[in-house]
């Protein structure tokens, strides 16, 4: 008789480092979780996957008409279109990360309250589904510049650290969202006030050279995705390149708050299945 494996749960005590092993034991539930929120956000849809480029399409026009055109906000030497685009792809994949990872628990509750696996892997999968939903506008603003003639050359190469940057700064945040959301529902009420706020006082349809320079130097600090906004126009735009001191505040907090995020996620999850 083949003897069988037993593995005994404990509750973790103090803080707990993130555990890469177990969340790689994981990896089918991790995959098939993004696959299925991928399949049932566009499930029975008559444009299906297509919505994943007409949403960023038609909100570049609306925000390039309300920036551009009625509040004269014109980049010199870019399509305002263009610069919107790009402006609103850095946007799409830190809000979506943000939104997602946020309820991963709450709307994952049957789950979590009845499975054992690392709660980790709900905000990640949710990540993963959001870089698909990335990829695809991602794909078309390479052929965009084409057409247009902007080859921005090697900064291109560049493109994937502004990317997970973003995605260390939405994940940060949203696994702290996350935790507090599990006991507090207020979350999910105070988000979708906080992240529209948030779309306008990040440069997504104008550039930082719009503000008056006095408060320059006060929107990179306070908001260190305006840096990661300005560094992923760069590196595929062509536009200069935010200061080197700013993108590496941006870069420190991502970094900073993607660990402060891991860490009260982990140090909370022992009692999400009670709460929940």
């Amino acid at each position: 008789m083949a003897s069988e494996s037993l593995r005994t749960l404990r509750p973790t005590r103090g803080w707990v480092a993130l555990d890469f092993g177990e969340i790689a034991r994981f990896k089918d539930l991790l995959f098939e979780l993004a696959r299925r929120d991928v399949k049932l956000r566009y499930r029975q849809t008559v444009l299906g996957i297509g919505w994943v480029l007409i949403q960023p399409l038609l909100a570049a026009a609306m925000l390039m008409f309300a920036f551009g055109i009625v509040a004269g906000l014109k980049p010199s030497g870019t399509s305002s279109f263009l610069l919107t685009y790009a402006g609103l792809l850095v946007w799409n994949i830190f809000a979506w990360t943000l939104n997602k990872s946020s309820m991963s628990m709450v709307g994952n509750a049957y789950l979590v309250s009845k499975v054992y696996f690392p709660r980790l892997i709900l905000p990640l999968s949710g990540t993963l589904s959001t870089l698909v939903d990335f990829a695809i506008p991602l794909g078309l603003l390479l052929p965009l510049l084409g057409v247009l003639g902007v080859w921005p050359g090697w900064p291109l190469l560049l493109l994937p650290v502004w990317v997970v940057l973003v995605l260390g700064l939405a994940l940060g945040a949203g696994l702290i969202a996350a935790a507090l959301a599990v006991k507090y529902r207020d979350i999910q009420h105070i988000l979708p006030i906080l992240v529209p706020f948030l779309l306008y006082a990040s440069p997504v349809a104008y550039e930082i050279t719009h503000i008056p320079v006095r408060y320059q130097t006060a929107m990179y600090v306070v908001n260190p995705l305006a840096a990661l906004i300005g560094a992923f126009r760069w590196s595929t735009l062509g536009r200069p390149m935010p200061p080197l001191a700013f993108l590496a505040w941006s870069a420190a907090a991502a970094v900073a708050l993607f660990l402060a995020g891991a860490a009260i996620f982990r140090r909370t999850e022992r009692q999400f299945a009670d709460v929940i």
